[in-house]
């Protein structure tokens, strides 16, 4: 019997490390949507949106998106790509240094999450460790409408992430 308890204990310990932080940043976070980016019909990431108690998306509160990649991309296609959704989006962008200290490359099964902390900031996890803080006036919007704002690059894609 100890030898079945210990091995379920044991099966049970790499799931609880894959398991998304959000709730210690976002108390009361649930998944509202889910869905699959893609490029040229190859899978680039997983997103998931968290909302408190899975609420429809409200600008006004807080919430989290995690990106599980399903490719390896570099540094600087991160960035790059990071910065030009920005700008076409009209957003304001911080410059690209701050992004290099968030982002760095990723292979398949990594994933980062990014929490808002109120409009002016945005906190970046790497596999479940802290990557970065972003603060500056409105970063939450310039950079969340990558995937929830109104003119995101696939409509199913963020109405799928919704919910």
């Amino acid at each position: 019997m100890r030898r079945l308890l210990l091995a379920l204990c044991l099966l049970a310990v790499p799931a609880a490390g894959f398991a998304s932080p959000v709730q210690s940043l976002l108390p009361g976070a649930e998944q509202r949507g889910a869905a699959t980016f893609r490029f040229l019909g190859f899978p680039v990431y997983q997103a998931r949106l968290f909302t408190r108690g899975a609420a429809p998306l409200d600008w006004s509160q807080d919430f989290g998106i995690e990106l599980t990649y399903q490719r390896r991309l570099s540094q600087k296609d991160l960035v790059e790509a990071t910065l030009r959704e920005m700008r076409r989006l009209g957003q304001p962008a911080p410059a690209r240094a701050r992004f290099e200290a968030c982002f760095q490359a990723v292979s398949p099964g990594d994933r980062y999450l990014a929490v808002s902390q109120g409009p002016d900031r945005v906190k970046f996890l790497r596999n479940g460790r802290t990557a970065c803080t972003l603060s500056q006036p409105g970063i939450k919007r310039a950079f969340m409408s990558i995937f929830v704002g109104a003119n995101t690059r696939s409509a199913r894609f963020t109405r799928a992430l919704l919910g």
